[in-house]
C-alpha cells in the first residue's frame, strides 16, 4: 500500500481511536458524577437520564460514529481477499442501536412499562448482538491477509470473549445488572480501541505496511 492509499486508513483509524476514548472518558466520568447510582447494580441506560445524561448520550452517538470509520478504514486497509461488507454492515446496525438507545428513555423500576422503553432496550441488544458480532467477523477476515494474520489470534480470542460475555449478560439474571453490563462494555470498547490502534499504526510512517511480527 503506498503512502496516498494509506493515509485514508490511517486517518479513519485515528478519529474511531478519538471516538473510542471519548466514549470510554464520559463512560467512566459519569460513574464518579452519579453518586446517586449504584455503580455495581444501575445499567448504563440509567446514567442517560438525569444529570450528565447529554453527555452520556452523545458519547453514544460518538461511539457509533468510530464504529463507522473503524470498518470503513479496515475495509480499505486489508486487501481484496480479506474484504467482506458483512463486518460493516453490522457495525453500522450496532451504530443505529446505539444512537436509538441514547434518544430513548429506558424504562425505570416502579414505573409502568412504556413503548419508548421497549424501543430502547430493542435498540441496545440490537447494538451489543451486532457490533460483537461484527467484531468475530472482522477479526476472522484479517486471516485472509497476510499482513495481517499475526492479529488474527488475539482479535478473534478477545472477540470470542465480548460475544460470550453478551450472552452471560442476557442469561445470567442474577448477575449485579450495572457491573455485569460494565464488564461487558469494557471487553467491547478495548477490542475497538485495540483495532483502532493496530489500524493506524500498520498504516503510519512511510505509508507502507510493516513486516508482521513473529507469531
Amino acid at each position: 500500500m503506498d503512502a496516498v492509499g494509506s493515509a485514508g486508513p490511517r486517518r479513519l483509524a485515528t478519529a474511531a481511536l478519538a471516538g473510542v476514548s471519548v466514549f470510554a472518558l464520559v463512560g467512566v466520568a459519569v460513574q464518579f458524577l452519579r453518586p446517586d447510582l449504584d455503580w455495581r447494580h444501575a445499567p448504563m441506560s440509567f446514567y442517560l437520564l438525569g444529570a450528565y445524561g447529554l453527555w452520556l448520550q452523545a458519547a453514544y452517538c460518538v461511539l457509533g460514529g468510530a464504529l463507522l470509520l473503524l470498518a470503513a478504514g479496515y475495509y480499505r486497509a486489508l486487501q481484496p481477499q480479506a474484504r467482506s461488507a458483512a463486518p460493516g454492515l453490522l457495525f453500522a446496525m450496532a451504530a443505529a442501536g446505539l444512537c436509538v438507545t441514547a434518544i430513548a428513555d429506558s424504562n425505570l423500576p416502579q414505573r409502568e412499562p412504556t413503548l419508548q422503553g421497549w424501543l430502547h432496550g430493542v435498540a441496545a441488544q440490537t447494538a451489543f448482538l451486532c457490533v460483537t458480532t461484527a467484531m468475530l467477523l472482522q477479526s476472522w477476515r484479517l486471516r485472509a491477509d497476510p499482513r495481517w494474520r499475526s492479529r488474527f489470534a488475539r482479535a478473534f480470542l478477545l472477540a470470542i470473549a465480548a460475544f460470550a460475555a453478551v450472552w452471560v449478560l442476557a442469561l445470567w439474571r442474577e448477575a449485579p445488572r450495572g457491573l455485569a453490563q460494565k464488564a461487558v462494555i469494557a471487553l467491547i470498547v478495548g477490542w475497538l480501541a485495540l483495532a483502532a490502534a493496530w489500524l493506524r499504526s500498520r498504516t503510519a510512517g512511510r505509508g507502507t505496511f510493516l513486516a508482521p511480527p513473529p507469531p
